[in-house]
């Protein structure tokens, strides 16, 4: 109809629970970039260099990825869960295959089920969930 204005749609997040979100949505990335990171840590501690290069562009690109989740990127966001989901179920069954034959199996599947449990987080946990999209609303334009 003409001359009729339209309310906004209104708010699919509370601004109370997207300002509670804050810290625990940077707890969950940085999680995961050190999750990530951790098993070429460990290698230079131990002293392997070889494929130093590589890892440092995994780990930039990982960097990458998650900071654009911070900034509001629903792409990024995409990404992470499907890479997240994907790398957590692969390193949980192979770290289950390994685990029985050496203690060190087990440890595997416990990264492998941080990265589940991390991305289920960006996905289930209300504040945190209202703070990505309160991110993504300011990205988009529409007022948050």
């Amino acid at each position: 109809m003409r001359g009729v204005s339209v309310p906004p749609p209104a708010s699919p997040f509370d601004p109370a629970l997207a300002e509670a979100g804050r810290v625990p949505t940077l707890a969950v990335l940085i999680a995961l970039f050190g999750l990530t990171v951790l098993p070429f840590l460990a290698g230079l501690i131990q002293g392997q260099t070889e494929g130093v290069l590589r890892q440092l562009i995994y780990a930039a690109g990982t960097a990458f990825l998650l900071s654009m989740v911070w900034r509001g990127s629903v792409w990024a966001w995409r990404l992470t869960l499907s890479f997240g989901m994907l790398a957590g179920f692969l390193v949980f069954i192979v770290g289950m295959l390994a685990g029985s034959a050496s203690w060190r199996g087990w440890v595997v599947s416990l990264a492998g089920l941080g990265y589940l449990l991390l991305c289920t987080a960006l996905v289930g946990t209300p504040s945190i969930r209202a703070f990505l999209d309160s991110r993504w609303a300011q990205r988009s334009g529409r007022r948050a």
